[in-house]
C-alpha cells in the first residue's frame, strides 16, 4: 500500500478519536447538569419531609389500634364512593349511547 493511504487512515483514526471524545464530553456535561437538577429537586423534597412544624400534620391513630367499627365505617364509605363512581360512569355511557343513537337515526 502506498504511504499516503496510511496517512489518510491515520488522520481519519485521529479525527474519529477526537470526535468521540468531544461527543462524550458534551453528553457528559448534559448528564451532569441533569443530575444536579435532580439532586436539587430531591434536596427540596427531603427538606419538606424534614420540616416538622407539627401544626399542619395531625397523625391519625394506626388502624389496628382503633375499634373494628371504625375500619368498617371507613370501608363502607369507600365502597359507597366506588358505587357512586360506577353509577356515574354508567350514566355517562347511557348518555353517550343516546347521543350516538340520535345522530345515527
Amino acid at each position: 500500500m502506498p504511504w499516503w493511504i496510511w496517512l489518510v487512515l491515520a488522520l481519519f483514526m485521529l479525527a474519529m478519536i477526537i470526535a468521540g471524545l468531544v461527543y462524550a464530553g458534551v453528553h457528559g456535561m448534559h448528564a451532569l447538569r441533569d443530575v444536579s437538577e435532580i439532586g436539587g429537586q430531591l434536596g427540596e423534597k427531603f427538606a419538606e419531609m424534614n420540616d416538622t412544624d407539627g401544626d399542619d400534620c395531625v397523625m391519625a391513630p394506626v388502624s389496628f389500634t382503633q375499634p373494628l367499627s371504625a375500619a368498617q365505617d371507613r370501608y363502607a364509605d369507600a365502597h359507597a364512593e366506588v358505587i357512586k363512581r360506577k353509577a356515574a360512569k354508567r350514566e355517562r355511557h347511557i348518555q353517550a349511547w343516546n347521543r350516538w343513537k340520535r345522530f345515527n337515526n
